[in-house]
């Protein structure tokens, strides 16, 4: 990159970092990476601020490009514009999170939250915590993804998957296959096409269920039978 690349970019990213740089927009981020869209209404009592604050920060986040925006009636519903933007939102949180996670909750209700979200949740549109780390060390040890230039589905990877009925769409520059940092776990669980495609399958059937208001998910008798017959992954680890 020449010195004038550098210059020209230098504003764009420091507007970019303006814009994250806000802990009510921040919590709006965080919040979205579950995947779904969110009325400005929730994201408020998420945040703890007045609705008319909320909205002012969510112009803000659609207008840097980092929410996109829908329109129901009366409501307005955001969601994070790509999933570029939950890789960003991603990968700052798991740098931040190790000071987070020394603090101790305050209440039994925090510590239960936090207990369940470390055993398994979204990230944006794939499984993270000990569920995805569970995953993504079965793929690898039965030598359906490789981890060791980058992550990637092998040929016997993308026939388990075919196998299985999950089916891999790519789209645009989204890689089939990224490692993305858990910040629980502090390892790489799967991301991109296959690791949202598999998400989807296993709240589709049934293997996962949301709880609670946060991206916390638990998984069913069904998906520990599912996950142990497809990847041999033992029960007790998901609990």
């Amino acid at each position: 990159m020449t010195e004038r690349d550098r210059n020209t970019e230098a504003p764009g990213l420091a507007r970019l970092a303006g814009l994250i740089a806000d802990e009510t927009r921040a919590a709006c981020l965080l919040a979205l990476l579950d995947g779904r869209a969110w009325t400005a209404g929730e994201l408020a009592r998420h945040a703890g601020v007045a609705a008319s604050t909320l909205s002012e920060h969510l112009g803000k986040l659609v207008a840097g490009g980092l929410l996109a925006e829908e329109r129901q009636g009366r409501h307005r519903y955001v969601r994070l514009a790509d999933d570029r933007v939950a890789q960003l939102v991603e990968d700052l949180a798991a740098q931040v999170a190790p000071e987070a996670a020394a603090r101790r909750p305050r209440t039994l209700r925090a510590s239960s939250a936090g207990s369940a979200m470390a055993r398994g949740r979204t990230c944006y549109d794939h499984l993270a915590g000990r569920l995805g780390i569970a995953v993504t060390d079965a793929l690898t040890g039965r030598g359906l993804l490789r981890q060791d230039t980058g992550f990637a589905l092998t040929d016997a990877g993308l026939g388990w998957f075919d196998t299985a009925g999950i089916a891999l769409r790519p789209t645009g520059r989204r890689p089939l296959a990224r490692a993305c940092l858990d910040w629980t776990e502090r390892r790489p669980h799967l991301a991109g096409v296959a690791g949202a495609a598999l998400c989807q399958h296993a709240l589709d059937a049934g293997w996962c269920l949301r709880i609670g208001s946060e991206r916390a998910v638990k998984v069913t008798p069904e998906g520990e039978r599912a996950l142990s017959e497809l990847l041999g992954i033992d029960a007790e680890s998901l609990r």
